[in-house]
């Protein structure tokens, strides 16, 4: 199995939306990961070991991604996935999470934040959609293919060229030889690897738009659970503006927390940088200290 070690934790959870994958490592207060478009849980593999000695560590594979189907009557957008965390809180019964959410797992968590607060101990938000800035320009040619119905004829010859399927993820690290081909693989195989697969994430990737992030707006600006905002400064997908953003807005976040040359998929590639800020973040809130402003 790939990441032998991490799959060793995989579950399997019914929710109304079908199966959901996880891997659930560690003990104490649960903690929920969520990962972008074109990933999986495996996004938080290097993170998650520095985080599980205080906290039970959940992470999913949202439907259409890593080992968690995608049914076809379920609906492939940030509010329905949102939908898909709160399933999986009651299946789980998990009445409080941290949440960490990165990329589209971002905008993701703030929808399912401004819906269900009271579902919240803390927030962690890495490099993500904001407000009307979904999809992000730098994703503007795979969006455009994707409405004109080009996404998923090309997925095979996408998959048969490595260099390709490898060029779809290097920009979001600064190292791209950390990336693993094993890893690509594991990405995008899910999404790309069948016809009726390649099909639907041409659908997801078409329908992405600022309509769910933007309802939820007033309820983010009244939201006053402890939030950490930590942002890689050299991203090209999302400013370093939009943490900014995120911080005026919600009123439980502190000063965002830069990440200094770091890129797109920092918390696999630099989780040693990131674990610190979260583990004290987490620490904070459950001695009791005021947070935000």
């Amino acid at each position: 199995m790939f990441l032998t070690g991490f799959d060793d934790h995989r579950h399997t959870v019914r929710t109304q939306a079908g199966e959901v994958s996880y891997v659930e490592i560690g003990t104490g207060p649960a903690a929920l990961f969520v990962h972008g478009v074109a990933t999986s849980a495996y996004l938080w593999h290097n993170l998650i070991p520095l985080l599980a000695d205080t906290r039970r560590c959940v992470a999913i594979d949202l439907p259409l991604h890593g080992q968690s189907p995608a049914p076809s009557e379920h609906r492939l957008t940030v509010g329905a996935f949102a939908g898909t965390l709160a399933e999986v809180c009651e299946s789980l019964h998990l009445d409080q999470v941290d949440l960490v959410a990165h990329d589209t797992g971002g905008a993701i968590a703030q929808v399912f934040a401004a819906r269900h607060p009271e579902l919240l101990r803390t927030l962690t938000l890495t490099n993500c959609e904001t407000r009307d800035n979904i999809p992000p320009a730098a994703m503007a040619a795979t969006v455009e293919a994707a409405r004109a119905g080009q996404l998923a004829p090309a997925a095979p010859a996408v998959l048969a060229d490595p260099a390709a399927a490898r060029a779809i993820f290097t920009t979001g690290y600064q190292d791209p030889q950390f990336l693993s081909a094993e890893l690509v693989d594991a990405f995008l195989q899910p999404v790309m690897g069948t016809p009726a697969a390649a099909a639907r994430f041409q659908q997801l990737i078409a329908g992405l738009g600022p309509d769910d992030l933007l309802a939820a707006e007033p309820a983010l600006r009244a939201l006053s659970v402890p939030t950490l905002i930590t942002w890689a400064t050299d991203d090209d997908f999302f400013d370093l503006k939009w943490a900014h953003w995120l911080h005026d807005t919600i009123p439980g976040a502190g000063d965002p927390v830069e990440i200094a040359g770091g890129k797109l998929f920092f918390p696999h590639e630099r989780a040693a940088d990131l674990a610190p800020h979260i583990l004290r973040h987490w620490a904070t809130t459950d001695q009791g200290r005021p947070r935000g402003r």
